[in-house]
């Protein structure tokens, strides 16, 4: 019997997005027994969507509720609230700009934990295949794997990322290690929860077998300087909590690098985050992983030095 899906979407002035995401969902073969439910948490969006709680009130075999909130919580409180509420055996996490062309891909979704290779190895995380919406070029940034020529060949593989707003997880993983860090608004929540998905021994993969289109521009989103900033607290406050000293050093150290290369000036916040970085060890627990996960850590190449 598949296994039933909770499709979850935050959102954020992107009423016109959602709106063809949510017709593109009601395409989808089968959705009655795959289906359980679509959440979708507007998060303090200035934008109109009318047209999105018209539709939702008019169809519904899609089971979506929409939810407006009046603060914006950021990513990582967003989805903690989504995954509270949703009731399915599998969580599907999509951003408000992604379609799904396979109209079997929801059904294809609610089997690919049963795949002899991710049942064998235990596996709690997925990330599908992303591409590009107008250019059907394959996206880069949400391949979960850095070292993209080794695995880009490969239709399935074990790795030590997940794409935050294009995976599958099973809901006993977030029954079994929590929900995304609350401190993050920003950036890196992925890598904190991955780290206590994989020491409680779960496996995180990949399967190109599922296409996602993203209307994001090939040319990407340019992180603004606060963006930066937010990614280097948040990427050195994990490996403090999670990995050997060495590599809360070289987090650290390496995004500085990449704050001052790209935001190109700053000098007032770049100081400021360096005083809130050297903070980190009086202020952070430290759950460093087991021996094994770093064992697996490094079989799947993880880049672990930033």
């Amino acid at each position: 019997m598949p296994k039933r899906i909770s499709i979850l979407v935050l959102t954020y002035n992107r009423a016109a997005d959602l709106l063809e995401l949510l017709k593109n969902l009601s395409l989808q073969v089968n959705k009655e027994t795959v289906l359980e439910e679509i959440l979708v948490w507007n998060n303090a969006s200035t934008d109109a969507y009318n047209e999105v709680e018209d539709y939702i009130n008019t169809h519904p075999e899609l089971k979506a509720k929409y939810i407006y909130s009046k603060e914006n919580l950021g990513v990582a409180r967003g989805r903690n609230e989504l995954m509270k509420m949703a009731k399915g055996d599998i969580f599907m996490t999509i951003d408000d700009d992604m379609e799904l062309p396979d109209i079997f891909g929801l059904e294809r979704l609610s089997n690919t934990f049963d795949k002899t290779v991710f049942k064998e190895a235990n596996t709690g995380i997925i990330t599908f295949k992303v591409v590009y919406y107008d250019t059907k070029e394959l996206q880069v940034t949400a391949f979960p794997h850095k070292k993209f020529d080794k695995y880009v060949p490969h239709p399935q593989f074990f790795t030590a990322f997940f794409a935050g707003g294009a995976n599958i997880m099973k809901r006993e993983v977030i029954d079994a290690i929590g929900l995304y860090p609350t401190d993050f608004h920003y950036g890196m929540e992925e890598y904190d929860l991955l780290y206590r998905v994989l020491n409680a021994g779960y496996t995180i993969g990949y399967d190109n077998e599922v296409l996602i289109e993203h209307k994001e521009s090939p040319l990407g989103r340019q992180p603004t300087y606060q963006k930066l900033q937010m990614q280097w607290i948040n990427k050195s406050k994990v490996a403090w909590r999670y990995l050997p000293f060495i590599y809360f050093v070289t987090t650290a150290t390496s995004w500085s690098f990449q704050f001052l290369r790209v935001a190109k000036g700053h000098i007032g916040t770049y100081l400021n985050t360096w005083w809130q970085v050297f903070k980190i060890p009086f202020t952070e627990k430290r759950h460093v992983v087991s021996k094994k996960t770093l064992r697996y850590l490094k079989t799947v190449e993880a880049r672990l030095w930033y």
